[in-house]
């Protein structure tokens, strides 16, 4: 993977990054997308920012864009609908297609996919309501996640550790969803992995693990703060880093992803057994952002990461695109 990507990069045509969006999460696609605008240009990409909330996507394809680099966030990006309309109108896009994206974002389709096919994910409980969440709480025990189910990057999660805390914590993830769910809490290192490639051809990165301040990775100590620590290496117990890596690749591979995702997993400290917690499949690309971080490590620079995802661009279903 070390080396400078070289490639013809006027053959990648006129290229729209979008970035921004309609989703909680648009700050941080902005700041993604400037990055990989930046990086793409660097390399003589003929690239382009896009930001969907402002502009109809019909007009990627009046303007002549020939491939997308989703550096959206969250809802109205990562969701498949994005996905969806670039399919229509046969312009190849970075990242996984449409049913890999919607499934991803959910989080409750994600682990009964990974529960069917035997991949370790915590107990978890939907719920409907305050009391519901009271229920979850005296069945998965303390603590606890109470989270929206299709929002990212910890927006409306609550840590609950007593049963006082449930009904403040059900409204938040409430406000931002109307699907909440109840996660059981795993105790242990935090880590989180990428995958690039598709098919036979992905591969893991190496494992980065996240040191939080008293072990609170929140939206704060994601994006905005420096004390938070990222160890690349990771140092984890020999083979449990290649372990984790097979279980991601997993993982992607069975929800069909292909491009690029993340996967985030803690490891329980009293059995050291991995739990994937989620995959994201339109990871940040901000200065915080994980992937360059793995990337780097594994000898692959930022604007090198930029350039081999845009190569990747495809379609679901390309012989359609001709007729589009």
């Amino acid at each position: 993977m070390k080396g400078q990507v070289n490639m013809d990069v006027k053959a990648l045509g006129k290229v729209a990054v979008l970035m921004g969006g309609r989703s909680a999460e648009r700050e941080v696609s902005l700041m993604s997308g400037t990055g990989v605008l930046a990086a793409l240009r660097s390399r003589g990409v003929d690239a382009h920012a896009f930001d969907p909330a402002e502009r109809e996507l019909g007009e990627l394809k009046h303007e002549g864009f020939q491939r997308c680099f989703i550096a959206l966030h969250g809802r109205f990006g990562e969701d498949g609908t994005v996905q969806g309309a670039l399919e229509l109108l046969g312009i190849p896009y970075t990242g996984p297609g449409v049913m890999a994206s919607a499934v991803a974002m959910d989080k409750l389709m994600t682990k009964r996919i990974w529960l069917a096919e035997g991949l370790a994910t915590p107990a978890w409980r939907q719920v409907n309501s305050a009391e519901e969440t009271q229920a979850a709480f005296a069945a998965l025990g303390s603590p606890m996640i109470v989270k929206p189910v299709r929002e990212g990057s910890t927006i409306g999660l609550t840590k609950v550790t007593s049963p006082d805390q449930c009904d403040a914590a059900y409204a938040l993830a409430a406000a931002q969803d109307p699907l909440v769910m109840c996660e059981q809490f795993i105790a242990g290192d935090e880590v989180t992995c990428p995958v690039l490639g598709t098919g036979a051809d992905a591969r893991a990165l190496p494992v980065i693990r996240i040191v939080a301040p008293d072990g609170n990775y929140d939206y704060q100590n994601k994006y905005f703060t420096d004390d938070t620590q990222y160890l690349v290496p990771c140092g984890l117990p020999e083979g449990e880093e290649a372990a984790i890596q097979a279980l991601v690749l997993q993982a992607f591979i069975t929800l069909g992803c292909r491009g690029w995702a993340r996967a985030d997993v803690m490891i329980d400290a009293a059995t050291r057994r991995p739990y994937l917690l989620e995959i994201n499949t339109s990871p940040g690309m901000t200065g915080h952002s994980l992937v360059p971080m793995s990337a780097r490590a594994a000898g692959l620079s930022y604007e090198d990461l930029c350039l081999s995802l845009l190569a990747s661009a495809a379609l679901d279903n390309p012989a359609a695109s001709a007729h589009a």
